[in-house]
C-alpha cells in the first residue's frame, strides 16, 4: 500500500486551517497513488497550544471527524491524524484512522505521556493495541513516545500488526529516535513503521521533522528532511511475508524467561 507521510505542523490553534492543509495533502497523496495519508500528532489543533487543547478537544466522532471523513471520501484516500479527544471531563491525546469511504476504523489514545506538558493536559489511554484492516494490511496505531517502549511495539508484533502508524511530535534533541530507534523497532518486530512528525518551532518546542517509513529489514523506505514535506513509500505485504520467514526473532522468543519484565 502506497503510504504518504505529511510532515507539517499545520496552523497551530486553527482547526479550520488544519483541515484545509489536510485536504490539500490528501489531494496530492491521492494523485500520487497513495491509499493512506498519515498526519502528525495533534495535527487537528496544534500541539503546543496550552489551554486551547481542552477548548478545542472534540469527541472521537465529532464535527472534525465528519469533515475528515468527507475529505477521505472525496479524494479516495484513507486518513490517519492526531487530535485532542474529549470524553466527558477527560482529554486524551488521540489518533483516528478513517478509511477511503469515510468509515471510522480505529481510535487510539496515547498510553505513555511525555513530560510535564502532556501530563498536565491529557489523561493516559489504557488500551495498548488498537488495529484495523486496511488495504490488505493489519494497521496498528501508536503515538510518539509510545514507540520508544519496546514492550509496546512487541505487543503489536504479537498481535500481527503489519504497518504501525505513529503520529509524532518529536522534538530537539531527540532526533535519534527517528534516525535510529524507529528502524530498529521495525526490524526487531518485523513490521513497517510509519513515523510522522511535526516540524519547526512551536511554543517552547522545536520539532525536528525526519519523518520516516521503515521496513522490516530496518531500512528507511522514505525519509523527510527538517521542513514541511509530503513523502511517499510502499508497505509491501509480499516483502513483509518474506522478511518474517527469513527473520527468526519472533519464532525464537522464550517468553517463559521474561517474567521479570512485568
Amino acid at each position: 500500500m502506497r503510504t504518504a507521510l505529511l510532515q507539517s505542523s499545520g496552523r497551530p490553534g486553527s482547526v479550520v486551517e488544519n483541515l484545509k492543509v489536510l485536504d490539500e495533502a490528501a489531494g496530492r497523496a491521492a494523485g500520487a497513488g497513495a491509499g493512506l495519508l498519515v498526519a502528525p500528532e495533534m495535527f487537528l489543533t496544534g500541539y503546543a497550544i496550552g489551554d486551547d487543547i481542552a477548548r478545542l478537544a472534540e469527541p472521537a466522532d465529532g464535527g472534525s471527524a465528519d469533515a475528515i471523513a468527507e475529505i477521505a471520501t472525496r479524494h479516495g484516500v484513507a486518513l490517519a491524524y492526531g487530535y485532542p479527544e474529549r470524553s466527558g471531563e477527560q482529554v486524551f491525546n488521540s489518533a483516528r484512522l478513517i478509511s477511503a469511504d469515510g468509515t471510522r476504523l480505529a481510535n487510539y489514545r496515547k498510553t505513555h505521556l511525555f513530560g510535564c506538558f502532556e501530563r498536565d493536559h491529557f489523561t493516559p489511554g489504557e488500551q495498548p493495541v488498537v488495529q484495523a484492516e486496511l488495504g490488505g494490511l493489519r494497521v496498528g496505531l501508536m503515538i510518539c513516545y509510545d514507540v520508544e517502549f519496546p514492550e509496546n511495539v512487541r505487543a503489536h508484533a504479537l498481535a500481527d500488526t503489519d504497518l504501525l502508524l505513529v503520529p509524532t511530535a518529536q522534538m530537539h534533541p531527540f532526533q535519534f529516535v527517528a534516525e535510529s530507534v524507529v528502524p530498529v523497532r521495525a526490524f526487531e518486530n518485523q513490521m513497517y513503521v510509519a513515523y510522522v512528525n511535526r516540524t519547526g518551532p512551536e511554543g517552547e518546542f522545536e520539532f525536528v521533522g525526519l519523518s520516516t517509513l521503515a521496513g522490516p529489514d530496518g531500512v528507511a523506505r522514505a525519509r523527510a528532511g527538517r521542513g514541511e514535506e509530503l513523502v511517499f513509500a510502499d508497505a509491501d505485504p509480499g516483502f513483509l511475508a518474506a522478511s518474517r520467514e527469513a527473520n527468526p526473532y519472533l519464532k525464537d522468543r522464550r517468553p517463559g524467561l521474561y517474567g521479570s519484565l512485568i
